[in-house]
């Protein structure tokens, strides 16, 4: 048993050197981290196909309960899959009808193009999508609409571009939904759109009025000496340019407004969230033909990120071999240990652990890894298990923007504007960002405590 734990841990912590490095693509090193665990691990040393069953975890897509009712899952986590291949196909849709810029265009004519005014609005709007939509994503098309407003009206996008990255993991943090670690953890523990909303939702939305403060403060002055450049005569992008067809585009937001109403209610209807993400892929699949056609449609599935599913594919497997061989059991008693069971230094533990960790590893791997390991804290000290949850999501979703690969909608949104002549540097990110980090995961702190404890 300890040549498994070994092997388990010394194929998870190259998995993670690999991911951090990024020589390889994440999906490959997870994948052929995930088949070493399966073949070596499993069956060299355990010589447990039950092992192996229970991590591949195909059969639980036959049952009822997986579709209908829910529960917790071990191994491969397919209801966060399909969640998540539902909600990118949605997304894709909605892109692809024009909403996004629409919105974005829309909102900076209410405010005059005025950059301060665009700074708090984007910044909230950034907050408020990311509960629904997948941050990346929201990243995807705020960082591009910001960067082509910063063009037309002459001001630097960085500023707003690192706001919003901020927001959007900040805001991913109040709902299930919002951010993939969130997904994880709501889909192996059992929680719903709801259990979050009323529990993360309200840290996450007391944090952001502080956080929209200190952006205010900081940003006010260079965005303001950037309007002086702007001529007379710009000519303002109109919004309703951004509709490609407005059959479309009422499809596509009827839709939505479906998917976020199955999962605000699916606690109490008990549809899964492997139900919803195939309702969002056939309703969006009905909607873009309705409103375009099959070739359309076929361009929207293109540009699902399948790597990113694979990659959760491979990432569940390595975990799953830490869990099998009980490695995180022996993480989670060594936390209970230093804390001596108390709560408040537990709670503290594992929010700034998870923050710490997520500034300088991707946070879905982390979330992943952590998920078991809170649940036999929890057993083991009789703390729980809720209040350990909404830690560990709290700490991994705003842990991430600390640094500029903390999270996926990091390198997203900073990538964007290096490509459109805004290099952003580890100094520049880090000067705005990793302050406003460790204020609101002290804030979280109290917060938590105060409420749980």
């Amino acid at each position: 048993m300890i040549i498994s734990k070994i092997c388990a841990i010394v194929i998870f912590v190259g998995m993670f050197v690999s991911i951090v490095t990024e020589v390889v693509e994440r999906h490959i090193v997870t994948l052929v981290s995930g088949a070493l665990t399966l073949s070596v691990v499993f069956g060299l040393c355990m010589h447990s196909l039950d092992a192996v069953i229970r991590t591949i975890n195909v059969k639980s897509l036959t049952t009822l309960e997986f579709w209908y009712g829910g529960g917790e899952s071990s191994g491969i986590n397919w209801a966060t899959i399909i969640f998540i291949a539902g909600m990118t196909v949605m997304v894709e849709g909605m892109g692809h009808a024009g909403f996004f810029d629409w919105l974005c265009l829309k909102i900076a004519k209410l405010v005059k193009y005025n950059t301060v005014a665009l700074l708090i609005c984007f910044m909230v709007m950034a907050a408020v999508l990311s509960m629904f939509i997948d941050s990346i994503t929201v990243i995807m098309f705020l960082a591009a609409v910001t960067i082509t407003l910063a063009h037309t009206l002459k001001f630097d996008p960085i500023p707003i571009i690192l706001a919003e990255i901020f927001c959007a993991n900040l805001g991913g943090s109040a709902t299930m939904c919002g951010d993939p670690p969130n997904i994880i953890i709501g889909t192996a523990l059992g929680y719903s759109f709801f259990d979050f909303l009323t529990n993360t939702g309200v840290i996450a939305g007391i944090c952001l009025i502080f956080t929209v403060g200190y952006f205010f403060l900081i940003m006010r002055k260079p965005l303001r000496e950037s309007e002086k450049d702007r001529p007379a005569d710009v000519v303002y992008p109109k919004a309703e340019d951004a509709i490609k067809s407005k059959k479309g585009f009422i499809s596509v937001i009827i839709v939505f407004a479906i998917i976020v109403a199955l999962l605000v209610t699916h606690s109490i209807t008990e549809i899964t969230v492997a139900t919803i993400g195939v309702i969002a892929i056939i309703l969006t699949s009905i909607a873009t033909v309705f409103a375009f056609d099959f070739k359309t449609l076929k361009e929207v599935f293109k540009k699902v990120d399948y790597k990113t599913l694979l990659f959760f594919v491979g990432l569940f497997v390595v975990v799953s071999g830490l869990e099998e061989t009980g490695c995180l059991e022996v993480v989670a008693s060594f936390i209970a240990k230093v804390s001596g069971g108390n709560a408040f230094i537990m709670i503290g533990i594992i929010i700034w652990l998870s923050a710490i960790c997520s500034a300088f590893v991707d946070n879905i791997p982390f979330a992943a890894t952590m998920v078991p390991v809170i649940q036999a804290m929890a057993e083991s000290t009789g703390i729980p298990l809720a209040s350990l949850a909404w830690t560990l999501a709290l700490g991994t979703d705003i842990g991430g923007s600390a640094t500029p690969i903390g999270a996926s909608a990091n390198v997203v949104g900073t990538s964007l504007a290096t490509k459109a002549g805004h290099p952003v540097t580890w100094g520049k990110y880090c000067k705005y960002n990793a302050p406003a980090t460790i204020i609101v995961v002290a804030i979280s702190t109290v917060l938590l405590f105060v409420r749980y404890l």
